[in-house]
């Protein structure tokens, strides 16, 4: 099959109706949110998703996608390449009904006032959610060793002279 521009906004409806695949990539270029939450991304998002209806009769939009990015590790703040890969499944929003019957597998999507969802916002917002909350090299690859690392009690010469603030409580008490 052949790589293509995944287009920017599609009608759920109809594509599940005609049960559409699109296997492509989308633009580093397009995803500037991302781009601000990490130091840099390096190649085009390789997109896959599909269109149907699953057995309540209600639109699925399915999909994977994986993007190379560079982070900073919080350990070292050296740069380093990551691979985001996610895995969604998600169903159009239209009422109050629709949130009831979607099964907790399938994450709601809002619809534009076309009625269309933005499949490029859609796969940025997965982009960003899948990143990790602290970024770090594997241990083995970081210039900072864990023995390095303080973790733990005080040293006892920054422990003991320390006055304690409450004594100031104790005159007040007799």
């Amino acid at each position: 099959m052949q790589k293509v521009k995944i287009p920017r906004t599609v009608d759920p409806g109809k594509a599940a109706q005609k049960r559409l695949d699109y296997d492509g990539i989308i633009q580093v270029s397009l995803f500037k949110r991302l781009a601000e939450s990490v130091e840099g991304v390096k190649r085009d998002a390789q997109v896959t998703l599909s269109f149907g209806l699953d057995e309540q009769r209600l639109v699925v939009i399915s999909g994977k996608a994986n993007i190379e990015v560079d982070l900073e590790c919080q350990r070292c703040n050296e740069v380093f390449a990551y691979e985001c890969d996610v895995e969604f499944t998600y169903t159009p929003y239209y009422s109050e009904k629709s949130e009831q019957d979607a099964p907790e597998e399938y994450d709601l999507v809002d619809l534009n006032e076309y009625g269309e969802v933005d499949l490029i916002q859609l796969v940025e917002d997965e982009f960003i959610l899948n990143l990790p909350q602290v970024a770090m090299h594997d241990e083995s690859e970081c210039s900072v060793e864990s023995d390095n690392l303080v973790f733990g009690e005080l040293p006892k010469e920054v422990a003991e002279e320390k006055p304690n603030p409450f004594d100031v409580l104790k005159s007040l008490k007799k």
